[in-house]
């Protein structure tokens, strides 16, 4: 097994960690200005959620394809196929506003409604990492790519809330505005299509780790299937909640509630996601301490409570400050989550088991604007996918903690010897 402070480990792992935050930064960008484009350009609440459905959609079955299928036809193939789909969603909806287009764009390209990962990058990638870092570091590491990646999208809200209302302070339409922004998360594609024909072979599966043909395998599993199943059932529970209180309608909400201008808003999705990142850091000590799925459920839990609060915040100083403490302590379930999955399948299954559980939060997530826009623009209920969200999660929590108590990763049941 390769370890990371070999100079051709390190190399692969400082490309990994490079391509995580141009997309993250990419991400954070169309994250504070995809909402507001999609009602400057006048789309309708049920035109907006239908959008955002298919974009999420589109997303989970292109990418259950690459990602089951990348341990064998290359991991670094897969994650070009991944820019090249970025880069097709971002010239499309910079090019035209006509909404048959842009369903069209958002259900076969990738692009991110909420800030958070889509597409086949964060199951491959991870996967490519834990090939050349032991099972002892892989948590800690895995809790950096997280940091990274949140600080990235930190950048790239403040950078995309900033550059639209400069651009409107200079005399621009709105909808142009947020098309400029749109322009720089299509460059960010060309950007990882280049990083990624750099990455050596020592990111894909050696053969001698690959499972004999004659096994049978469904989504790219073999024995782990029945587990990655029950993993990827409740994974999908939490994201359908997260779905509720993406950044578009965060940012949504504060804007109609509180009056806040694009930059503004683009600071707060930067305090966030800083706060999240560095709350990640605090996973690898936790898990070693506690155990991976204790520290999963303990730290998810406190947050979402705070989550149910925000809309009861008579001020916009005090429904910023509890959105983000909840964002303190709502990420450190992440890395943990990842190593989790990564930890208990074949070295072959990596791939496969990351990104089948990576697709059932993107097919948990699709289903909610559907039913957040709607709440989100009615003045009387725009408060209650915050509800939603909190107690849906908690409710993850619960199931997730009776699910999997008794079953460490393999590094936790070595420890304990």
């Amino acid at each position: 097994m390769l370890r990371p402070t070999e100079p051709s480990a390190n190399r692969d792992v400082a490309l990994l960690f490079l391509t995580r935050a141009i997309r993250m930064f990419g991400y954070g960008l169309v994250s504070v200005v995809l909402v507001l484009y999609l009602t400057a350009i006048r789309l309708s609440a049920a035109e907006i959620g239908l959008l955002l459905a298919l974009t999420l959609l589109g997303d989970a079955a292109v990418s259950l394809w690459l990602t089951t299928h990348a341990d064998r036809i290359g991991r670094r193939r897969v994650l070009g196929a991944g820019a090249g789909l970025m880069l097709v969603a971002g010239l499309a909806f910079v090019a035209t506003p006509i909404y048959l287009v842009l369903l069209v764009a958002a259900t076969v390209g990738v692009i991110s409604p909420s800030g958070n990962e889509v597409g086949p990058f964060l199951a491959v990638e991870q996967a490519a990492l834990s090939q050349v870092v032991g099972g002892a570091r892989r948590t800690t590491l895995l809790a950096r790519y997280q940091l990274t990646g949140s600080f990235a999208t930190a950048g790239g809200a403040l950078v995309g809330g900033g550059a639209a209302q400069l651009a409107i302070g200079a005399g621009a339409s709105a909808a142009d505005a947020y098309r400029l922004v749109i322009v720089g998360y299509a460059l960010a594609g060309v950007a990882l299509a280049f990083l990624f024909s750099r990455a050596s072979a020592r990111i894909e599966v050696r053969p001698n780790e690959m499972t004999d043909a004659a096994i049978r395998t469904r989504f790219g599993l073999h024995r782990s299937q029945r587990v990655v199943l029950r993993l990827s059932a409740l994974f999908a529970l939490d994201a359908f909640a997260g779905g509720f209180v993406i950044a578009g309608f965060i940012t949504l909400w504060f804007r109609d509630r509180f009056g806040m201008d694009p930059a503004a808003l683009g600071g707060l999705i930067f305090g966030a996601n800083i706060l999240a990142g560095l709350s990640a850091l605090a996973a690898g000590p936790l898990a070693q301490r506690f155990g991976l799925v204790r520290t999963m459920v303990f730290t998810h839990l406190p947050s979402n409570v705070l989550l149910l609060g925000v809309p009861f915040m008579p001020t916009l100083p005090l429904a910023a400050s509890v959105l983000l403490i909840r964002f303190s302590i709502s990420q450190m379930d992440v890395p943990t989550r990842q190593s989790y999955t990564i930890a208990i399948v074949a070295p072959d299954e990596r791939s496969a088991a990351a990104g089948v559980t990576g697709i059932a939060r993107s097919l948990g997530v699709a289903a909610s604007p559907l039913i957040a826009a709607p709440l989100y623009l009615s003045a009387a209920l725009a408060g209650t996918p915050f509800v939603i969200a909190g107690g849906l999660k908690i409710v993850y929590d619960v199931l997730l903690y009776r699910a999997f108590p008794t079953r460490p990763a393999p590094e936790e049941i070595r420890t304990e010897r």
